[in-house]
This record gives structure tokens, sequence and C-alpha cells, in this order.
């Protein structure tokens, strides 16, 4: 490979980890962006190996954005289990953990189950067109919401409901941020809550797809020659993800969830007729 060849390589690499970066806090669907970039740019998927090295640099980010949530929870969590009296901020903090938990099982079970096949099937840039207009719906049905519900006020309906809402997002063009919210604020939370009890939903499933799909990334046939592009790839993710995320909270404390339905609908229509 010649010296420009290898440069548009590494170009593509990092486009590619800043659409990872950019649009995996944003409810616009990461993975349906990066099967549209890699059909523009002629990048051959093989597996998803790309998709879970980049998808844990953002992991990282959301990890260090809330990293004081989760120091919080762990404490108090730890503390309500150990402690003979139980203190109601502890509980309520216990309480949000069993419920992540809870919302986690449904896209773990049906995740492990059908996954890959899920992938496999739905990977091509016309379902991604038609699945980023299904976004856009639900976008603009929640736009309007204005919930009341607290991180102590939630229960196990609307942690099951979130975790059902998560699990429709294994679907390529399907936001799982945008579904975990859509479920958070149909139940009724408020935007603050929703926005914290998507993202710390994130780390669990994140994490355990990573592990469980390590032996798919050493067995990747281009993680030798494409080592340098994933890295890049991997710190461009990692940085665009976490000021990405930063805006996007800004952007739900505002209210604004409705710009985002007009983009789907935009690049749906536009994938669907030319891509």
């Amino acid at each position: 490979m010649d010296f420009s060849a290898e440069l548009l390589t590494l170009i593509k690499y990092f486009i590619l980890g800043l659409v990872q970066g950019i649009t995996e806090p944003i409810p616009i669907s990461s993975s349906g962006h990066l099967i549209i970039f890699r059909e523009l740019f002629g990048v051959k998927a093989n597996g998803l190996s790309f998709e879970i090295f980049v998808n844990f640099a953002s992991l990282l980010a959301v990890l260090v954005i809330y990293r004081n949530d989760i120091i919080r929870l762990v404490t108090n969590g730890t503390r309500y289990i150990v402690k003979k009296e139980k203190e109601e901020s502890d509980r309520k903090d216990f309480q949000f953990i069993i419920y992540l938990i809870i919302a986690t099982i449904p896209v773990g079970v049906f995740g492990v189950l059908f996954g890959d096949a899920i992938g496999d099937a739905l990977s091509n840039t016309k379902i991604v067109g038609f699945t980023l207009l299904i976004t856009a719906v639900a976008l603009w049905l929640i736009r309007n919401l204005r919930g009341r519900k607290n991180d102590g006020d939630l229960t196990t309906k609307d942690a099951i409901i979130v975790g059902l809402a998560q699990m429709v997002a294994l679907t390529p063009g399907i936001s799982r941020s945008g579904a975990t919210i859509v479920g958070s604020m149909l139940v009724g939370m408020k935007q603050e809550t929703a926005l914290r009890f998507a993202f710390l939903l994130y780390i669990p499933v994140s994490l355990g797809t990573g592990i469980l799909e390590i032996p798919e990334i050493l067995k990747d046939p281009n993680i030798n020659s494409l080592l340098i592009p994933y890295i890049i790839a991997f710190i461009t993710t990692f940085i665009a993800t976490y000021f990405a995320l930063k805006w996007f909270m800004d952007i739900m404390a505002k209210g604004n969830l409705k710009y985002f339905s007009y983009y789907c609908v935009i690049v749906g229509i536009l994938v669907i007729l030319f891509l």
C-alpha cells in the first residue's frame, strides 16, 4: 500500500471514529451512521469487531462523564447491603441499581440469542433509512413530554419498559440512546433522570457486549493490517463522544429533541433514495 493510500485509509477511519463518537450519545443511531459511512467510503465490514472496538471508546467517555453517579451508586448501594440501619438515600440508590439490572436483562438475553443474526440480516443502508424514520417518529412523539419522576420514584414496571425499548435498538438505525430515552420519558421520567438512566444503562450493555465479543475482535482478519487506523478511530471516538454527550445533556435540559427527529427524517429519506 503506497503512502497516499495509507493516508486515505487513516482519514477514513478518523471520520468513522468521529461519526461513531458524535452519534453514539445523541438519538440518531451510531450503528446506522457507521453503515451509511462505510457504504460511502467503500469500507467492507467483516463481522462487528470495528463497531465493538469504537463502542468501547464511547463507553469510556460515558464512564468519565458519569463517574460521580457511578461512585455514588456503588458506595450507597454497598452500604445499604452491609449496614443494619438503612438510610433512605442508600435505599433509593440501591433500588436504582436493581432497576438498571432489570432493564439490562431483555437486551442481554435477546442480544446473546439473536444479536449477531439481527446485525447480519439488517445491516444494509435501505433498512437503516427506514429505521431512521422510525426513530424520527418516536422522538417526535415525546418532543413535548415533561415527566415528574426522579431517580427514587422509579418502579419495576418502568425498568422493564425501558429495557424492552433498549432491546428494540439492536436493530441498526434504531438509536439506542433514543430508544431508552423515549422509553424513559414515556414512563414519566424527568429529562435529567431519563438521560441518567439511559446512559448508566448503556454501561453494562456495552461492557457485556465488549467482553463477549473479544474472540470476534481477535479473529478479525483486518486487526493487524488496520491496527493503527483502529487506534485512531478509538481515540477520535472517545473525544467526540465526550463532547457530544456534554452537548446533548444541554439539549435535553432545553427539551429540543424535535430537531433530532427532523434530522432522522431527512437522512432516512436521502438514504432510501440514493444509497
